[in-house]
């Protein structure tokens, strides 16, 4: 009889949380519907160049699954290339064939040299095997791991999960144990509590950002071709991105285990636009999305920092999106604050 009062009360505490039945049903739905989109998406279809190539073997080139793009100069070649439009290109001088791969995906080069090998097959001489094409990497090398094109990816998005947990979990502490209705009611403003709350967990995201990038460069040996000063600045706009986010997240949460609720439905779903899978090859019904996500562009310009070598100049754009999701994080604790927070 003991236990059975005891199943019975555990029950009514579930079936009167709405949050927690929802999450139950909903989260796991969500998750597995992501995954059959993003899994059973198609192939990946490589963008391919051609530069210079003689009439008689233009003929004989022969791609069976790629996007062919046909160019008279080779700086549009390149420029394309640097741009990522297309993936590789082939080169022809006197009617010899060399391969130049943008390189920072082996995936994708993998994908690319496949179909390149395929066309050029019909044009080898017995003499000449297939081995002997000379290929060239505007990025990585033929030995990059696939440790070294994802572990950006991986980098920023554990700074985005700790950061966004420890600064919820933190804020909500605040507000159970009524310090956050001490300060409301002392004559600092709205926006001042915010904006201390966000500076004083900033310092110590900042100490912990550093670290940890330091330790995946440096002990780990992760790719680094850029700036370690750039790395440091995406990691410290990403982590306030998610610092701003957790803060707000948190006033709609009662404890802390309603604030880990919301990990499913926020912050794992972005795994699946981050750059871990190939937007192209993802189902139309779910990349849509990605720009809509803060580890979208985080991801974006850490690889073209780590893997490409990027200056700020070419991930400023990027670094501009993750200001805009903090500030409209910021604006929108402001808001909460006033409106949704009974204090």
């Amino acid at each position: 009889m003991r236990v059975r009062a005891l199943v019975i009360r555990i029950l009514r505490q579930i079936i009167r949380d709405k949050r927690t039945i929802a999450l139950l049903l909903f989260a796991p739905i969500l998750v597995l519907t992501m995954l059959h989109l993003v899994f059973n998406g198609e192939e990946y279809v490589p963008k391919i160049g051609l530069v210079n190539v003689p009439p008689a073997m233009n003929s004989q080139l022969d791609f069976e699954n790629a996007t062919i793009k046909a160019y008279k100069k080779l700086d549009a070649a390149e420029e394309d290339l640097l741009n990522r439009e297309i993936d590789s290109y082939i080169h022809f001088i006197n009617n010899q064939p060399s391969v130049v791969l943008e390189g920072s995906d082996p995936t994708i080069n993998g994908v690319a040299m496949k179909q390149i090998e395929r066309a050029l097959k019909k044009l080898q001489s017995t003499d000449n095997e297939i081995a002997s094409l000379e290929v060239e990497f505007v990025h990585g090398s033929a030995h990059m791991g696939q440790f070294d094109y994802f572990g950006p990816v991986l980098l920023g998005f554990f700074v985005f999960f700790f950061v966004f947990l420890i600064a919820g979990v933190s804020f909500l502490r605040e507000r159970t144990t009524g310090t956050l209705e001490r300060l409301m009611a002392s004559p600092l403003k709205k926006w001042e509590i915010v904006v201390g709350y966000i500076i004083g967990f900033g310092i110590f995201t900042m100490i912990q950002s550093t670290v940890i990038a330091a330790y995946a460069i440096y002990v780990l040996g992760m790719l680094m071709e850029g700036a370690f000063i750039h790395l440091l600045l995406i990691i410290l706009v990403l982590a306030l991105t998610a610092l701003s986010l957790g803060i707000l997240l948190s006033s709609f949460a009662n404890n802390e285990l309603q604030m880990i609720q919301f990990i499913p439905i926020i912050v794992v779903p972005q795994i699946f636009f981050s750059g871990l899978f190939n937007l192209e090859t993802i189902s139309s019904w779910l990349n849509w999305i990605a720009p809509f996500t803060p580890l979208y562009y985080a991801a974006e310009a850490l690889r073209d920092v780590m893997v490409r070598g990027y200056s700020i100049n070419e991930i400023y754009l990027e670094l501009l999106a993750l200001c805009g999701f903090s500030v409209m994080f910021m604006l929108l604790n402001i808001v909460a604050l006033r409106k949704y927070r009974k204090i």
